[in-house]
């Protein structure tokens, strides 16, 4: 498992649909040790802290085995690592393998897998394709969020280390796929709405979806 890019980008002011946005959707990859901290990275930043970043959203990972996919689907866009706004490019973890609650070490760095990514309508910005935040979705390549447990620095080519998996084995893919209802399994819905490692929104929409099923 490798951490083959770090990505950060300061929010800036674009205009979308003739009206101006703030958008820290426009990463960059860097060749620098970058400080990872509670909330974020060192030069990263998000406009609408109500929906992106916070301590359970303090690093958003994209598999770059994703790229691929992406570039036969569009095949007249020139894909650079960082261009779905992740922070980190890896090799070696997919939502489909990952438990909710598995951590992760990079040198001195603790990390947590807290969630899946759903996307907003700035990816259509960073695309300039309104479509982009139905075609992601449904692609299953969300990508997945860290919570920082222990902070310190990293640089592209460092490796990442599972410390433990959750034995709850709720994957993210899990998450993702009870979110948009593709998967109907009431008791996995019961199991996910009691998952400590999943941030309290997540789990609060899980037990009303829950209770619907009674």
């Amino acid at each position: 498992m490798k951490l083959i890019s770090v990505n950060v980008g300061l929010p800036r002011e674009v205009t979308w649909k003739g009206r101006t946005v703030s958008t820290g959707i426009f990463k960059e990859p860097v060749r620098d040790r970058v400080m990872v901290r509670s909330l974020n990275l060192d030069g990263d930043g998000q406009a609408d802290l109500t929906v992106h970043g916070g301590l359970e959203k303090a690093v958003y990972v994209y598999p770059f085995e994703h790229y691929d996919y992406w570039r036969s689907e569009l095949p007249n866009t020139d894909l650079m690592l960082g261009n779905f706004g992740e922070n980190f490019t890896t090799t070696g973890l997919k939502e489909e393998e990952l438990n909710i609650g598995d951590r992760f070490e990079i040198g001195k760095v603790k990390l947590m897998v807290t969630q899946p990514r759903l996307p907003c309508y700035k990816l259509g910005i960073r695309f300039g394709r309104p479509d982009m935040v139905k075609r992601f979705l449904a692609s299953r390549r969300t990508g997945f969020y860290f919570s920082v447990l222990q902070e310190g620095e990293v640089v592209a080519g460092d490796t990442l280390e599972l410390v433990s998996r959750d034995d709850n084995n709720i994957t993210v893919a899990d998450i993702t796929q009870l979110y948009t209802r593709e998967k109907t399994d009431p008791e996995l819905l019961h199991r996910a709405a009691q998952l400590e490692a999943l941030p309290e929104g997540w789990r609060d929409y899980f037990q009303e979806q829950s209770r619907r099923q009674i």
